[in-house]
């Protein structure tokens, strides 16, 4: 058994609208073992390994159904139990994921699976299938497990917990992860900044940040301050508030001439640390006061010394000058029973199934380690020691959950003078969430009357104790915060286009970013060639994958995003966003077919359809391509908006009729007209020939490209007059659409630049250059990517047959796995089959060559039409080029020999291979369409 390949899907995919993990699973020998012939012993033994795994439904809905379905007939094959380990080993780590789906891959490839599973945290849901395999091959009877497939040290619960503590060391804290959910209950998006707890809630302009539990608001100063104890503590006093009174020292004389000072009990503790570390409480022995001294030094240079104040620990919790809950907080002990040893009490608490590794769940495990060691050396106790029947050891000095202890709600008996007392107390030290660690003998009365004191503010106080206590009511620690970022109604997420298709996503994209600019917004875009803000490039590269997609919606000034959306990304990693606003697809033609098991263009538009599968106000469809058109029926968004070139579709007719919305061309006395239809209402929107990008219209998939970009912007609520100003003013120069019909018109000869690399894009192009007027001869540069099949080649090939006088046959820089030549032969050969005179034919493999002899080949009156690979070098190459008679007219007048004109190619290197975006960042180029 083995994986052949893993992809982590980060957002909506083929196989989910979450986060899944797909592994293609080889069981080979193992494909002839289902778990019936494995029999009893290897499914109890799984069952035992994780008893939840009896709990999984399976196909049949219902408890116990997984296991059923093991035990019945035949059973079921490796591939699907796995898919059931890795989400239960998650489960055991803390995680809430329950999807799968487990398939064979083909009938060609026998005993390989398509596993998928749900995860939270990537290297946690990665580590899960790699265990599980481990886990069921340890079960397998010696003579049929793989050779190596297990350690010879695996020891199963060593291992569980140790992916455990893996998870957790990935995983969101309990307060990150109970804002976390917070902000999901109030549909705000968010975003995890990095590998610990700093999250982004909502998008663009509308973000706000936290780290634990410190906003975005908290004040630096309120957290240096509440990280002072001293400082702190003199702050609480001069406002008349509870505190006990300190000394500040640095060594253990120091330390035993304050406790002297300062009388009776005292407590020792770090100057700056926390979660309790490094606490002693009620020591008053020289002794007892320089080990105190030693345990807070561990953890700080400077230590405090205070008075000591009876009572139970409470952690009141402030949040945005309102007290939200209040917990008595017990240290880790246990009770005994006049029969067991405290080591025998500790494994009985810690069969409590509340109580796990770390944050696991609800409770923490006891440990019998130093500082309970020293806790029962206080009180003439070790680990096999039975204290007597009701009688309570504490096996820490401090009550934090953490290290074992317990918490029980208090928030509904707490008295209003020590509720006002944490407010107050908070907001002197000026934090938006703060907690307040206060000593009282009982809460529910004043500490005006039996006393108390507050012990510190902290300024980033754990919510699990409130949001799970171990006793008592369970409260909304979180909400209050994301109430607090984020007003009722107020926004959160930035609209988001995505726009995806084989042919004319770039010049789509880009054409609704610059309408939504003319319409006042500051557009984040993503493209095959980089990210935009506002229209500047801040990274470089074919950027059309959910990690662009991110860099947009994490850049604050954006307030619209419009991502291009390739097959490429849809397939590696899923989309880079859970929903979009509005979702376009352009078409399904022939393109990267055979590759990444995309066969067929059924499977090519189950993948593009994505995008309108997450679209929730309007998915934008081409009703004149069918396989686009079926996508209607897999979208739910509130809206369909089609667009069509033919005026007389049936179905877009009835659509309109029926209050639908739509974006048709239509046929009037001074051209075509773009056209809006919605709820009813007809909308002229703009003359085709008006739009520069159209060619005054004769670049028909421009034509339908721009319909598309508004049919788009009217349904994110963009102006109209926005709209027809957007289109007004978008041309395709290089500058605005680098690689999308190009037109450099400083020759004698007119040249049309375009990235055309397959058969369909190839043939819009060769249409349009049937359209324009051309008294002389039509000369083109072709080819195609390497990777393409033969017959994709060929169908270049024939989208251009006949229609030029001249065919310069090339390759791409990139082989992709072809000879040196074979691109351009494979084309050359195909046109000779159609009819192409041999003389008509020129391969010249190498890109530059090839147009630079197109370019010397061109006269006055001609059409040089190149598809390029290399955009920028090539682009350069047409601009610099200069015919002959001008070099030597120009070297004449200067009395030079002429020269052959030289290429600066370093100034357009960075828009290739490998680029780096402003902070020095690499990023890898993304396949895209």
């Amino acid at each position: 058994m083995r994986i052949l390949d893993r992809s982590v899907y980060v957002g909506p995919s083929l196989y989910a609208h979450f986060p899944v993990i797909r592994l293609e699973l080889d069981l080979q020998a193992l494909e002839a073992w289902p778990t019936a012939r494995l029999g009893s012993a290897f499914i109890d033994g799984l069952v035992e390994a994780l008893p939840g795994l009896a709990e999984h439904g399976c196909s049949y809905r219902e408890p116990g159904g997984f296991v059923r379905r093991m035990r019945e007939d035949e059973g079921t094959w490796l591939g699907h139990v796995l898919e059931h380990v890795a989400i239960e080993l998650q489960n055991v780590a803390g995680e809430n994921v329950t999807f799968g789906k487990t398939r064979s891959v083909s009938d060609d490839r026998p005993g390989v699976y398509s596993v998928v599973y749900e995860y939270a945290q990537r290297e946690e849901g990665i580590a899960a299938g790699e265990l599980g395999i481990k886990l069921l091959c340890s079960l397998l009877p010696e003579e049929i497990r793989p050779a190596g497939s297990v350690p010879a040290d695996f020891e199963w619960e060593s291992a569980r917990d140790g992916f455990i503590r893996y998870a957790q060391r990935r995983a969101l804290g309990p307060s990150t992860a109970s804002l976390v959910r917070a902000a999901e209950e109030r549909n705000i998006p968010w975003l995890r900044l990095n590998t610990q707890s700093l999250i982004q809630f909502g998008h663009g302009k509308y973000q706000q940040r936290i780290q634990a539990t410190v906003t975005g608001r908290t004040s630096h100063i309120a957290v240096e301050l509440a990280s002072d104890k001293e400082e702190t503590n003199k702050i609480l006093a001069s406002l008349g508030l509870p505190v006990p009174r300190q000394e500040l020292v640095t060594d253990s004389s120091g330390a035993i001439r304050a406790a002297k000072k300062l009388g009776g009990s005292v407590v020792t503790k770090p100057y700056n640390g926390n979660h309790g570390r490094g606490i002693t409480i009620d020591i008053s022995s020289d002794e007892d006061v320089r080990a105190g001294f030693e345990a807070a030094r561990e953890h700080s240079r400077s230590v405090i010394v205070e008075t000591f104040v009876g009572g139970d620990d409470h952690r009141l919790l402030v949040i945005n000058g309102e007290l939200i809950a209040a917990t008595k907080r017990t240290p880790g002990h246990v009770v005994g029973d006049g029969l067991r040893s405290i080591a025998e009490l500790v494994e009985l608490v810690n069969q409590d199934p509340r109580r796990g590794v770390g944050h696991e769940k609800v409770l923490t495990r006891l440990e019998l380690d130093s500082q309970a060691e020293l806790m029962m050396e206080r009180v003439g106790y070790t680990a096999a020691s039975i204290p007597k029947p009701g009688e309570i050891v504490y096996l820490r000095s401090t009550a934090n959950l953490s290290t074992g202890g317990t918490a029980t709600d208090v928030t509904d008996i707490i008295h209003p003078d020590n509720r006002d007392m944490a407010v107050r107390a908070v907001l002197a030290i000026g934090l938006d969430v703060g907690g307040v660690d206060f000593i009282s003998p009982n809460i529910a009365e004043s500490y005006k009357n039996i006393g108390g004191g507050i012990c510190e503010i902290n300024a980033a106080p754990g919510f699990r104790m409130h949001v799970a206590p171990s006793e008592g009511t369970p409260r909304d620690a979180a909400g209050p915060v994301i109430d607090m970022l984020f007003a009722p109604g107020a926004p959160s997420r930035v609209p988001i286009a995505a726009i995806t298709g084989t042919n004319g996503k770039t010049t789509t994209a880009r054409m609704l970013a610059h309408i939504t600019k003319m319409g006042g917004y500051t557009p984040g875009l993503t493209t095959t060639d980089g990210v935009y803000i506002d229209g500047q490039r801040t990274v470089e590269g074919d950027m059309t994958g959910p990690v662009s997609a991110r860099m947009v919606l994490s850049d604050p000034h954006v307030d619209m995003a419009v991502l291009e959306t390739a097959r490429g990304g849809l397939l590696r990693a899923g989309m880079g966003v859970s929903e979009v606003n509005v979702g376009a697809v352009l078409n399904i033609q022939s393109d990267h077919l055979g590759l990444k098991g995309i066969d067929t263009l059924e499977q090519l538009a189950e993948i593009k359809r994505v995008v309108v599968e997450v679209a929730t106000d309007c998915a934008v469809l081409n009703a004149d391509d069918p396989h686009v058109l079926k996508m209607s029926a897999y979208t739910d968004a509130k809206v369909i908006c089609y667009v069509t070139m033919n005026p007389s579709h049936a179905l877009v007719r009835e659509h309109i009729r029926a209050g639908g919305r739509a974006c048709a061309l239509e046929a009037g006395i001074n051209g075509h007209m773009i056209t809006l239809y919605d709820k009813g209402s007809h909308i002229p929107l703009l003359w085709t020939h008006l739009i520069p990008a159209t060619m005054e219209g004769r670049a028909l998939h421009n034509v339908q490209n721009a319909m598309v970009a508004a049919a788009m912007a009217f349904s994110l609520g963009i102006k109209l007059d926005a709209i027809r100003h957007g289109l007004r003013t978008f041309d395709t120069t290089f500058f605005q659409a680098p690689g999308r019909m190009n037109v450099y018109n400083e020759h004698p000869f007119k040249v049309v630049m375009d990235y055309g690399h397959n058969a369909h894009a190839v043939g819009v192009m060769s249409d349009l250059a049937q359209r324009l007027d051309v008294p002389g001869r039509r000369i083109v540069v072709l080819a195609g990517p390497g990777d393409r099949r033969d017959e994709d080649l060929h169908a270049i090939a024939e989208a251009v047959a006949g229609r030029f006088d001249h065919y310069i046959c090339r390759r791409d820089d990139s082989l992709r796995g072809r000879d040196g030549d074979e691109v351009p032969r494979i084309i050359a050969k195909k046109l000779l089959a159609l009819g192409v005179a041999e003389t008509a034919i020129s391969i010249i493999p190498d890109e530059q060559q090839a147009v630079d002899a197109a370019l010397r080949m061109g006269q006055a009156g001609d059409l040089v039409l190149v598809f390029a690979d290399a955009l920028a070098r090539s682009w350069k190459q047409i601009i610099h080029f200069q015919p002959e008679g001008v070099v030597a007219a120009v070297a004449q007048r200067a009395e030079l020999p002429p020269l052959e004109p030289a290429l600066d190619e370093a100034a357009f290197a960075a828009m290739e291979g490998v680029v780096r975006d402003e902070r020095g960042l690499r990023f890898e180029r993304e396949e895209s369409d």
